[in-house]
């Protein structure tokens, strides 16, 4: 009996995901096949001028947008922006500092201040001998 290893596969949508893409930006064959662990580490490793490309200018998908604004996804819904956008469009909302953005800029700054906190509070705690 061969122990033969099936090799394993995704769907073109979290190959996109895992590469940080918008997956109807991608070509055709990318988006109408399955794509392996070792056709993804192959893209990740060696990228073609496609996937440059889309890293590079976009349309990026939601949570590149976000995290390109230093915003949550949520905080891009609250303002408005539920669709993927281009590295230009990004940088134009930087320059325009809409007054959204700023809340959700300062909103999230908020919440990393938060989580420092928490985190410092519990490894604090574990330091501390128990009783």
């Amino acid at each position: 009996m061969s122990s033969q290893q099936s090799t394993q596969t995704m769907k073109p949508a979290t190959a996109a995901k895992k590469l940080g893409v918008y997956l109807p930006a991608t070509p055709a064959s990318f988006q109408e096949g399955v794509v392996s662990r070792a056709e993804l580490y192959e893209l990740q490793a060696d990228p073609p001028q496609w996937l440059r490309e889309l890293r590079e200018s976009g349309p990026h998908p939601r949570p590149v947008v976000a995290a390109k604004l230093g915003v949550s996804i949520a905080g891009l819904a609250r303002g408005g922006i539920t669709e993927a956008l281009t590295t230009e469009q990004i940088e134009a909302l930087k320059q325009e500092r809409p007054e959204w953005l700023e809340k959700e800029r300062a909103t999230q700054a908020d919440v990393r201040k938060e989580a420092a906190r928490i985190k410092k509070r519990d490894a604090e705690r574990a330091e501390q001998p128990r009783p």
